[in-house]
């Protein structure tokens, strides 16, 4: 496993040893039950809990008590978009998302329709931006909420996510913002932005998995949800249960250092992902960076490589390296990613597509070593390809 370079910082993060100590407490001395703070142990958690819900309000602006833990972003999504339609939907309530949306918002708006919802998905342009413009023409007076991702996970495109903001208060609509790839990447300020709820999760930020948080509105409006789970007051009664204190404290810590070490971090993982880019483009011709030129996570690469079989791509480079495909297989049929067709990509584009997430401990090494590997199988498997020899003798179009 050491040996093989990981460039899948989208799918999930590595724990810092920072946050990995700062867990180490509620797992050893500290171990009480925030919710029996009649003692010192419980007393000891309710304090980490306190302090971690603090950090991770800090990262995105927000107050403490807006900061609801959940299990992840998935789980945030749902009590966000499930709970807002419980608490003020009427019949006919509308809600706007767009067609590149994370499937766990996709899924939530398809769950609603069959409830008796309107749903209208919003389409893209090339570079997988929404325009503001056709958010404003989509509203109406049934609107309830408007749900975006801010940046995308496989294409790393940042939406304007400030103006869309403002068209929802403008009209009074709840705005719901999926930041679980944005949030510890880029800044985020719940009220200058006009998010109303917000979704997010730790192990996408160097954190441990299976905590996540949504933070939802008190004023200006104050945002009220229906509850999908019941059992206990815990979490405002949104999320009842034992709180999970060593990942929460994890989650803090993660979010106190992506916040002081931002800015210095995306400079850095900028300049390794232009240099991955710069070194595949010296080495091939014919490939095709996928979703939008500047408006991009500073850590995301999509690169497409007409002219080879995906699958094979993805073997070849898995044997060295930890990468994503643009597209996802269900059993034995390959299925092109729904992103990189809300793209208006063929399948040349999007069934040869790549995605390299890169991240914190990554080096300029690895980096140099991963795109040699790129420029070695795609090199080996064009030079068995039908297809890449009849492109390069002029008898098929580019």
């Amino acid at each position: 496993m050491n040996e093989i370079l990981y460039l899948d910082h989208h799918a999930t993060t590595p724990v810092d040893p920072r946050v990995f100590e700062a867990m180490r407490p509620a797992l050893t001395g500290e171990y009480g039950n925030p919710s029996s703070a009649g003692h010192a142990f419980g007393r000891a958690a309710q304090k980490q809990v306190a302090d971690a819900r603090a950090r991770v309000a800090r990262l995105i602006g927000a107050d403490p008590q807006e900061v609801i833990f959940t299990s992840g972003a998935t789980e945030s999504n749902n009590v966000a978009l499930l709970g807002a339609a419980g608490h003020y939907a009427q019949p006919g309530s509308h809600i706007l998302t767009e067609a590149t949306e994370h499937k766990s918002v996709l899924s939530a708006v398809r769950h609603l329709e069959g409830k008796g919802l309107c749903a209208q998905i919003l389409p893209v342009d090339p570079q997988g931006l929404l325009d503001p413009a056709a958010v404003r023409a989509a509203v109406t007076d049934r609107t309830l909420l408007i749900s975006v991702l801010f940046a995308n996970n496989e294409i790393g495109t940042i939406q304007p996510i400030k103006e869309i903001g403002r068209i929802a208060k403008e009209h009074g609509v709840l705005f719901h913002v999926d930041a679980a790839q944005a949030a510890g990447k880029v800044p985020i300020d719940v009220n200058g932005l006009g998010i109303d709820l917000l979704s997010f999760s730790a192990h996408k930020m160097y954190g441990p998995k299976g905590i996540g948080a949504l933070y939802v509105r008190r004023k200006g409006p104050r945002v009220a949800l229906e509850p999908l789970f019941h059992g206990g007051a815990q979490e405002s009664g949104l999320r009842p249960g034992t709180l999970n204190v060593p990942a929460i404290a994890g989650f803090g810590k993660a979010c106190e250092i992506a916040l002081a070490e931002m800015e210095d971090e995306t400079r850095r993982v900028r300049a390794l992902r232009d240099r991955l880019e710069a070194r595949i483009r010296e080495g091939l011709t014919e490939v095709y960076v996928n979703g939008h030129p500047v408006e991009r996570l500073a850590n995301n690469l999509n690169m497409s490589f007409p002219y080879v079989d995906g699958g094979s791509l993805l073997a070849g480079l898995w044997q060295t390296m930890a990468v994503s495909s643009g597209s996802a297989c269900s059993s034995d049929i390959p299925e092109a990613s729904y992103v990189l067709k809300a793209l208006g990509l063929g399948p040349e584009r999007s069934g040869t597509s790549v995605r390299f997430g890169l991240g914190r401990f990554n080096t300029a090494g690895e980096i140099d070593a991963a795109a040699d590997r790129v420029i070695s199988v795609v090199t080996e498997l064009r030079a068995a390809s039908p297809l890449f020899q009849a492109w390069k003798s002029g008898r098929l179009a580019g």
